[in-house]
Parts: structure tokens; sequence; C-alpha cells
């Protein structure tokens, strides 16, 4: 059995991790502006790490988010890692408001 998501922590991750965060994220860890990053872009080829992306992953993971550095290292662009991160902060959301969604809300 998987261990629970902490609801405070989901809903911060939840609150904080948008897709101009996580640009503003990576381009910090990389080096460059935000505006130079496309969405589409191999940040490998940019020049991030598997070191700095492992960062990124346990930063993430400390928010709640389920996110695996494999998965990420797979795809290491930010529309897959987005795609990956908007899942994981969907899955938070339901596994840590049962009550909610049986209530329909």
């Amino acid at each position: 059995m998987e261990p629970r998501t902490d609801p405070d922590a989901a809903d911060a991750a939840a609150a904080s991790l948008t897709p101009p965060r996580l640009r503003e994220a990576v381009a910090a860890v990389i080096g460059t502006d935000p505006d130079n990053l496309r969405g589409d872009q191999n940040l490998v080829l940019l020049g991030l790490g598997s070191l700095e992306m492992m960062r990124l992953v346990n930063q993430w993971r400390r928010l709640g988010l389920r996110v695996a550095f494999q998965d990420l290292a797979a795809r290491p662009t930010l529309d897959a890692w987005w795609q990956r991160i908007d899942a994981a902060q969907r899955a938070a959301t339901e596994d840590t408001h049962p009550a909610d969604r049986e209530a329909g809300r």
C-alpha cells in the first residue's frame, strides 16, 4: 500500500506549481531566462543534468507530488513534465480528499 499524501502538502503543491513556475524553476537550474525556454526543447541538451533533475524531483516530492526521476528523464521537455506533474497533482487531490469526492465536490 502506498503512503497517503499529506492533504496540506498536496494543496500546497497544487497551489504552488504551475506551468510558469515549472519554467522558472527549470530556468533557474539551467541558468537561463524563463522566456528562453520553449516547451518542446530537450532540457538535457540545454544543460540540465541528472543531478539537477533529481534535485527538482526531490523538491516536488517534498510538496507531495508523486513524480519519478525516470518519468521525467524519459521525456525531458517542459511540456512533457507539465503533463506528468499535472497528472500527479490531480491524483494527489483525488487521493487526499475522498470525502469531497464522495460528496461530489
